[in-house]
């Protein structure tokens, strides 16, 4: 691949709902582009961006790929992006990158719930975007739905620069509205121009009027002309078309057929003309990690070196690879930088551009290029390389919370030290992956954005560090607490021919606020206790206390006062009133009104009005408490308390209650008193296990 300046490359995350075609669409831009020499089927495994075993396997996009091509003298940096929701953290650091989004929608299906949040977060980075209408050669194919569809969900900025002539196996053609010239398809993706079809005039001239009155509304000279009347000429719809476009104020429609090369050279055309290049995009803004102050750079080889990490990768080749986006300057293989966000030195190997799973050595990146090098120490997602005596830090990639937590464990005795390694490493790679090993059940806990996710996550742990896990629901980290006050005895006594065993207390145990945890009274006066044996007896008390009585669940918010007992000069020990303390403690406990606690949630939920009483009716169904609503741009957002034991699988409830458009995020809030019906159950239920055991 020949070397680009930094004004003639073009960026583009090819975005869009699951199974929309994307996939299949980048390939058919890289075999137009001859970049590949066969044209790849997602169904055949053999697509450029679609390498990792688990796409192969499922047929679906997983990560996030890069694959360059070039085009009328520019090269074009295509990211292919994941359409299901599982997978959202790979597209939101490819857009963070992007100078622009091409939405993939398909032809039958029309606008879909995916396309709708991939697009919330394109408008969020507020990138250039087109559309393209894919598979037009589909049975039930309708570009008029689709474009309608795009319309009334994205507004008026959504216009058509192409018309289909026919559709299904009869689509032949499009009207280029932009040159108002029709083109007809020949063998190889190549068309001929022609007048437009007489059936087809009248509705390319009114889609002609939709478009000028577009791209006349960003230009006040194009915008006189248009209100005298006069027509806008191909020079002046061009421009205007990619000054709406750079400005977010257009999303121009094209159509195509990705399976069968249709429409692909008149889709490289317009990202050229009408996605910016990085020369022509506001200057990157950072801070200077010194002195916190606000610095901005602007996108020229020129200026001091700095560039941001969107993605890490563990490449079976290569081992780590590290994707960037240069920012300023040049970056050049084998040279040293700073990592400014980590304050660490790093020394840079053969730089690449990846090509799927193809890697093309490079000397040098420019700014606005985007390439990848292997093996870096401390550099990972989200960092900023630079210049160390020009530093900057650029914001981090603020990417989804897991809302999915499942407990792992392993199917072979002694790989828990590989399944910690492990998962680490896959959460070094996947930044909306987490791991954590809670103190409380003792469980290695997963989290990720859906079973999908997480799936993917264990058949990863397999293949790559060869263990084998059973995923379950985790354990709840219920505690016990008593509500009531109570005095109690316990003597240890012990004779069995030779020394004895002898310890005997009274305990008062009564209840603390909620988090008091515990407290020790000692209240012994006149040596009923001798001093040297109270330890003992708090330690028997604490271990009785980190076991459990009720259920097996560690006990919280206890004062327990030692106030009496007794000795024997001979047979008491440390050991004696150490369990002398545990059975009073056990006894007490349960002579004090014990009750069970679980932990509350705090959760924010949004949704659209339509899915309002669903979700509020599911919510009192798992013991949730309303707190209150808010309307937040045309969506409400749901404030709620419910205990963490209902919301393990909220968030394939909630995506199957509104058809995924609904969201939430989730924090612990509280514990509170498990009403006695349920408590029953789960006491019943600890009980039969410990017994098991």
């Amino acid at each position: 691949m020949k070397k680009y300046n930094s004004s003639e490359l073009r960026n583009v995350a090819v975005i869009g709902h699951g199974g929309s075609g994307k996939t299949s669409l980048v390939e058919a831009m890289l075999f137009a582009t001859s970049a590949t020499k066969r044209l790849g089927k997602v169904e055949e495994g053999n697509t450029v961006t679609d390498y990792d075993p688990e796409e192969i396997k499922r047929k679906i996009s997983i990560n996030a790929s890069l694959a360059p091509c070039e085009w009328d003298n520019h090269k074009i940096n295509i990211v292919d992006t994941p359409g299901y929701f599982d997978f959202v953290g790979e597209v939101i650091s490819a857009l963070r990158v992007a100078d622009g989004a091409l939405v993939v929608v398909d032809a039958a299906s029309g606008v879909e719930v995916g396309t709708e949040k991939v697009m919330a977060h394109a408008d969020e980075d507020h990138l250039p975007c087109l559309a393209m209408v894919n598979r037009m050669d589909r049975e039930n194919a309708n570009f008029q739905k689709a474009y309608q569809g795009l319309r009334e969900t994205f507004g008026n900025r959504v216009v058509p620069i192409h018309l289909p002539i026919g559709s299904a196996e009869n689509f032949k053609g499009i009207v280029d509205l932009v040159k108002m010239k029709a083109l007809l398809f020949e063998a190889g993706g190549k068309s001929h121009e022609e007048e437009i079809p007489s059936p087809l005039t009248a509705e390319a001239q009114e889609m002609r009027e939709v478009l000028a009155e577009a791209v006349a509304a960003n230009d006040d000279d194009l915008m006189m002309k248009y209100l005298e009347g006069e027509p806008l000429t191909q020079a002046e719809v061009e421009r205007g078309l990619a000054k709406g476009v750079a400005d977010g104020q257009v999303i121009p429609v094209l159509c195509g057929s990705a399976a069968k090369g249709l429409g692909i050279l008149q889709l490289l055309d317009a990202i050229v003309a009408t996605v910016p290049a990085p020369t022509a995009l506001p200057p990157a803004r950072g801070i200077n990690p010194k002195t916190r102050e606000e610095i901005s750079r602007n996108i020229d080889p020129k200026e001091p070196l700095s560039v941001f990490v969107f993605k890490t990768m563990a490449d079976p080749y290569v081992g780590k690879l590290t994707l960037f986006k240069v920012y300023s300057g040049v970056l050049r293989s084998d040279s040293h930088v700073y990592n400014a966000t980590r304050d660490k030195e790093e020394r840079l190997g053969q730089l690449f551009i990846p090509h799927g799973k193809e890697q093309e050595a490079v000397p040098e990146i420019v700014a606005g290029d985007i390439g990848a090098v292997a093996k870096l120490q401390e550099t990972g997602t989200g960092n900023t390389l630079c210049d160390k005596e020009k530093p900057v830090v650029f914001p981090n990639i603020v990417f989804p919370k897991p809302v999915l937590t499942m407990a792992v464990e392993p199917k072979t005795k002694g790989d828990e030290d590989k399944i910690g390694s492990g998962l680490a490493r896959l959460a070094e790679e996947d930044p909306t992956f987490r791991v954590e090993k809670n103190t409380e059940t003792g469980q290695t806990l997963i989290s990720g954005l859906g079973e999908l996710h997480l799936e993917i996550i264990t058949s990863r742990l397999r293949k790559k560090f060869g263990v084998d896990v059973e995923i379950a629901n985790p354990r709840i980290p219920f505690k016990e607490t008593i509500r009531g006050t109570v005095k109690v005895e316990g003597k240890h006594k012990k004779q069995s021919g030779g020394r004895g065993q002898y310890g005997h207390v009274w305990l008062e145990l009564s209840p603390l606020p909620p988090g008091g945890n515990f407290e020790f009274v000692d209240k012994i006066f006149g040596g009923s206790v001798p001093r040297q044996y109270i330890p003992a007896v708090e330690k028997g008390v604490r271990e009785t206390m980190a076991e459990g009585v009720l259920a097996g669940y560690r006990v919280v918010d206890v004062r327990v006062t030692l106030y009496d007992g007794s000795y024997h000069s001979v047979d008491s020990s440390e050991m004696a009133f150490k369990i002398a303390a545990s059975m009073a403690f056990k006894k007490g406990f349960m002579d004090a009104k014990p009750i069970l606690l679980e932990p509350i949630m705090k959760i924010e939920i949004t949704v659209p009005d339509t899915y309002m009483g669903d979700v509020m009716g599911d919510m009192n169904k798992k013991r949730g408490k309303i707190l209150g609503m808010e309307p937040k741009g045309g969506l409400q957002i749901i404030r709620a308390l419910a205990p963490l034991s209902e919301m393990f699988r909220y968030a394939i409830d909630l995506r199957s209650m509104t058809q995924g458009r609904g969201s939430f995020s989730m924090e612990f809030d509280h514990y509170e008193e498990v009403p006695a019906n349920v408590a029953q159950q789960i006491i019943a239920a600890a009980n039969s296990e410990r017994k098991e055991a």
